[in-house]
């Protein structure tokens, strides 16, 4: 088994931070818009679920890593706020499936851009990190 080497901790800990700063500036800019960073995760999980416009209550669970009745009080809050709508399965009448309001899509666009913008400006930080890593292991 390799050894890790001091640049390559080096790297990995510049990494875990740069995460760390862009989680905090994430959970800031939810805040600053009027949600929680939880509300704001769960309408990006969504709105960026692959294939489809709404999702289930398990999927939301899932892509956010909580339990289900977690979720359930999430959408409970976002529902109440008019952010998102449930609706019955038409497959499957017991299963809840969960899509954005207008109101919850433009929370989601103005978020989305600020995040755009920061991802821009720390890019080329990343790269430089991910760069370090590469020619660490050779």
């Amino acid at each position: 088994m390799a050894r890790i080497t001091k640049a390559e901790y080096v790297a990995l800990a510049a990494f875990r931070y740069a995460l760390r700063q862009f989680l905090h500036y994430s959970e800031q800019a939810a805040v600053a818009a009027g949600l929680s960073p939880q509300q704001h995760q769960a309408l990006l999980a969504l709105k960026g679920f692959p294939g489809r416009d709404d999702i289930t209550i398990g999927e939301l669970a899932e892509r956010m890593q909580i339990r289900h009745h977690s979720a359930v009080e999430l959408v409970d809050r976002l529902s109440a706020e008019g952010l998102v709508r449930r609706r019955s399965s038409s497959v499957d009448r017991r299963q809840v499936r969960i899509a954005l309001t207008a109101r919850g899509l433009g929370f989601l666009e103005r978020l989305s851009e600020a995040h755009k913008d920061e991802l821009r400006r720390i890019a080329p930080s990343l790269r430089k990190i991910l760069d370090q890593l590469s020619t660490a292991e050779t």
